[in-house]
């Protein structure tokens, strides 16, 4: 891959209320965006061993890019249902040599998947522009880690650790308001210690303690998180909810994916996280013309930017 040189830092643009600081990016949320999942694991549902090594995860990254990625989330742990959880050490291992290549080498605005308050610490000196925690800041620690960070932050909702998350999940409530009472609190944790509003984004967490039918109706259900005044991340590519309801392997859930992710546009999502970029920015775009009843800039190359 050929190298290029970080550009020099401009001086600070003061974001717009459609615009996200992400560290030296701004991301421009008039219009939704797509995120791509790289992750350096052994063991992720999808992609697990892939990109390992740190070549091969800076080429998959820079096809992403090229594809319309605005976003590269780097994960280091996997949090699919059964999986275990990972030492520190060995999570920083795998995740800042590539978050130091994805913003040395291709400058890209690069989110940190990640629980860990050591990892949220060194990614932001490594130049990562978000943080993406599953567990919302419970851990001891990951709180005021990322106040510190100067990053936003996407807080997740899920019940249950991996280990046993899709143990028989219930609620005695309907999905999307369990959800809402979940983040809403979250937020308010955020706020009183310092981690203000504008930097937070929510994710319903499709998959995470959830079965099929709680998984439809928290889409179908989704335009309730708008309430919330947040922008709003979601993660549906290749999950088991496309397999079971349509009977697929992991390879063959790219039409359900698209699907979903048009479906999440249209219900207010401003970031699609897939594994499969260049399709959903299709899908994605297509479906926010509709919205937009137009074609018009943004949807075409500063999409791909």
């Amino acid at each position: 891959m050929t190298s290029t040189a970080r550009p020099t830092p401009s001086a600070p643009v003061t974001p717009t209320s459609s615009q996200l600081r992400c560290g030296r990016h701004l991301l421009d949320l008039s219009f939704p965006r797509v995120m791509g999942v790289l992750n350096v694991t052994p063991d992720s549902f999808s992609d697990g061993g892939q990109h390992v090594a740190v070549d091969d995860a800076l080429r998959r990254a820079e096809q992403m890019i090229a594809e319309g990625a605005s976003i590269i989330d780097v994960g280091g742990e996997s949090t699919r249902p059964g999986a275990s959880p990972v030492a520190e050490q060995e999570e920083l291992d795998r995740v800042a040599p590539v978050i130091e290549g994805l913003v040395r080498e291709l400058d890209a605005l690069v989110s940190v998947d990640t629980s860990c308050p050591a990892v949220m610490r060194e990614a932001s000196t490594l130049g990562a522009g978000m943080i993406n925690d599953v567990r919302s800041l419970e851990r001891e620690g990951a709180l005021a880690a990322a106040a510190g960070s100067g990053l936003p932050v996407s807080l997740m909702h899920r019940q249950g650790e991996p280990q046993h998350m899709q143990q028989a999940p219930a609620y005695e409530q309907p999905i999307e308001e369990a959800v809402i009472e979940y983040l809403t609190a979250r937020i308010a944790e955020c706020e009183a210690a310092g981690l203000r509003r504008h930097r937070l984004l929510v994710d319903p967490g499709f998959g995470f303690g959830k079965t099929v039918e709680h998984n439809l109706r928290l889409l179908n259900q989704m335009a309730a998180l708008q309430t919330l005044s947040l922008p709003v991340l979601v993660g549906m590519s290749r999950k088991s909810m496309i397999g079971k309801v349509l009977g697929r392997a992991v390879d063959e859930r790219l039409p359900g994916g698209l699907a979903l992710a048009a479906m999440a546009v249209e219900r207010g999502a401003g970031i699609v996280r897939v594994h499969d970029v260049g399709p959903t920015v299709d899908a994605v775009n297509m479906a926010w013309a509709v919205l937009q009843e137009g074609c018009e800039p943004p949807l075409h190359e500063e999409n791909r930017a």
